[in-house]
């Protein structure tokens, strides 16, 4: 049995969505202690079923070690909780004056020198570094869901982020088996920047009528290589999350293939937000935490 790396690792995740969710179950799968931080005690509860049937599904299909004893999961409804961590995760909605506020209020409880790694997709570090009082210990990410499955990790460094901040960032991805890839900051860095205008111009392409959305997903995967297809992605994504990250990258940018379509807004309105909510451009067997 082994948890080298990891046993000096404790990590506190802020956000029990989705994607926070992924993010502890990758980190309790390879050992890690977990603290898990959210207003919702509702989101709590799903979580704390959540995570180990996550930890369970991708140790069945060899996405993570079967030998590691699980890191312990604890959960809080205030930042509190983050009090000793070596390292902190926020994975709240992307919202830059939330973000900005819960990394204020975190930096002011954990030891000094943590690690505050803001989990975005859009938003620039430099905006949200104005929050805490040590922008050389900020730093992004961007996992891709589900995180447990996805090995590379887009990391951001910001104009202030320091080195020893990107090595300690580098030390616990290492340690959950991810591989960094780091890159300068930038509205949508890389992966949101060309992912997220192609994945609106393809529910602009269904809302127009020239394609169902089966056809489009299976033109791209079958001539293009897409892996998933784009709507489907889409769905994985969560098209709340796709509106704001666009809506963040239309404001930064002025592009305006990164304003929202009509058929993504009409979706987030009616609540059919992808795999999340069990029905987005697909249906799907239900919501989930």
């Amino acid at each position: 049995m082994s948890a080298p790396e990891s046993a000096e690792h404790r990590l506190t995740v802020l956000g029990a969505g989705v994607m926070g969710v992924s993010i502890a179950a990758l980190a309790s799968g390879h050992g890690i202690p977990v603290t898990l931080v959210d207003i919702d005690e509702a989101k709590l509860d799903r979580a704390r079923t959540a995570l180990p049937q996550q930890i369970r599904l991708a140790q069945l299909v060899g996405a993570l070690p079967r030998d590691r004893v699980a890191g312990t999961l604890v959960t809080g409804t205030a930042v509190a909780a983050a009090a000793g961590s070596t390292a902190v995760v926020e994975a709240i909605t992307e919202n830059a004056e939330q973000k900005s506020k819960v990394l204020a209020e975190v930096a002011a409880v954990v030891p000094a020198g943590t690690p505050l790694i803001t989990n975005t997709s859009a938003i620039p570090i430099a905006e949200l570094a104005a929050a805490v009082p040590h922008p050389g210990l900020l730093i992004g990410t961007h996992f891709m869901n589900p995180a447990y499955v996805i090995r590379n990790v887009e990391v951001i460094r910001g104009p202030r982020t320091a080195d020893s901040t990107v090595d300690a960032v580098a030390g616990l991805l290492s340690a959950v088996d991810r591989h960094p890839i780091v890159v300068r900051d930038a509205p949508g860095f890389v992966t949101s920047r060309l992912l997220h205008p192609m994945l609106n111009a393809a529910a602009l392409v269904v809302q127009r009528g020239t394609a169902t959305v089966e056809q489009v997903d299976a033109l791209m995967q079958g001539c293009l290589g897409h892996a998933t297809g784009p709507l489907r992605t889409a769905d994985l994504i969560g098209l709340d999350n796709l509106v704001d990250s666009l809506n963040v990258l239309y404001e930064h940018t002025g592009d305006a293939g990164c304003q929202p379509c009509d058929l993504l807004l009409r979706k987030v309105r009616d609540g059919h937000l992808g795999r999340k909510s069990g029905r987005g451009f697909y249906e799907y067997g239900g919501a989930v935490a």
